[in-house]
């Protein structure tokens, strides 16, 4: 029998998604695939695609034609081409245009448009063209698949995908954590993500002013790198609010493991990472009921709506308050992340898939 070949393709490769695509990539070798990995080229040095036993070809995030070119190909000779996000989506069908290889993509989140009306209209046409380019359209949450259907979608599927688990939490390694951050007699609250508006860290610090009536006043730590890290920085010096950035971390799964609450205050998300290491470390989580985040997390956190800075202030200060149901929250956290698809259940729908595909293109 001929050996499967499929071209995993990245764009951006937010953390999400390009873990995804590493899990994969390493499930996909291990059942006798050959997967060549599309992305930037930084990525590879993150992601260590090759380490996967993954073929890497480096292709910049861009629509130009020589960056299309260089895709179509890596492309060239698949059985299988499997994009990951929007803009890698309508990039890749760019490139398999005129050939007979089917595409699968999936979407691990929603693209904003941040309120602006022409730029709204382009995201639409985008997602149209993404959803009626694919054979099958993979969405991570049930809001994803339904939108895929309504943009022009012949096949929408739920799949989950799931993230690589996180260390158990370990009391030397927490008490280290604690420690460099200050944290030792007073509650930690952890936050992870992009410092982007669409995060709502806004309506987090509106939140950190309330808590500074608490004690010990606890403090919010927030990991994360981007454009709103200027602005964040200056409110929380002019309004002396007990808020650190401490920029993007590689030792995430530990200072999560150290904090007393996680936070989650995104306008929207799918399966969010953060939502998913906390759960499964056992650490409580307060978020936003938005997208996929109920869907995800069930009864296992506290959920406000989103931009609510009173309701998030009350949840956490609750939670602090109440040592009783923050054991409550870590026990169905933790029942609540065995009941998510594991990373061989992940990687055994998306081989069935492939399977279908082929055979459908070989009947």
């Amino acid at each position: 029998m001929t050996q499967l070949r499929t071209v995993q393709v990245l764009g951006g490769g937010s953390a999400g998604s390009s873990a995804h695509v590493r899990s994969l990539a390493a499930g996909l070798v291990a059942r006798g695939v050959r997967v060549t990995v599309c992305a930037p080229a930084e990525l590879e040095h993150l992601y260590d695609f090759p380490g996967a036993g993954a073929h890497f070809a480096p292709v910049p995030r861009r629509s130009d034609p020589a960056s299309v070119g260089a895709l179509r190909v890596a492309c060239a000779g698949a059985d299988v081409v499997h994009a990951h996000g929007l803009h890698a989506a309508v990039r890749t069908a760019l490139a398999l245009s005129g050939q007979r290889v089917p595409l699968v993509v999936t979407w691990h989140t929603r693209s904003h448009d941040d309120g602006a009306r022409a730029q709204g209209r382009v995201l639409r046409l985008l997602e149209r063209r993404a959803a009626r380019a694919a054979a099958v359209v993979l969405g991570t949450c049930s809001e994803l698949v339904d939108r895929a259907r309504v943009r022009g979608a012949r096949d929408a599927r739920l799949a989950p995908a799931a993230a690589p688990a996180p260390r158990s939490r370990a009391d030397a390694i927490e008490g280290k954590a604690r420690a460099e951050l200050g944290v030792v007699e007073r509650p930690l609250l952890m936050a992870v993500g992009s410092l982007e508006p669409r995060r709502g860290y806004g309506t987090l610090l509106d939140a950190a002013r309330l808590w500074r009536d608490l004690d010990p006043v606890p403090l919010v730590v927030i990991a994360g790198e981007g454009r709103e890290r200027a602005a964040l920085h200056r409110r929380i010096e002019a309004e002396d609010l007990p808020v650190r950035l401490v920029g993007r971390r590689d030792d995430i799964a530990d200072l999560l493991s150290a904090a007393d609450v996680a936070l989650l205050t995104s306008r929207w998300e799918a399966r969010s990472l953060l939502a998913q290491e906390a759960l499964r470390l056992g650490v409580p989580l307060v978020a936003t009921a938005v997208g996929g985040v109920p869907e995800l997390v069930g009864e296992a956190a506290e959920l406000v709506p989103y931009g609510d800075a009173a309701a998030l202030g009350e949840a956490v200060a609750r939670l602090l308050g109440d040592a009783g149901r923050r054991e409550e929250l870590a026990a169905a956290g933790r029942a609540q992340a065995a009941t998510w698809p594991t990373e061989d259940d992940t990687i055994a729908q998306v081989l069935s898939v492939y399977d279908e595909l082929v055979a459908g293109r070989a009947a």
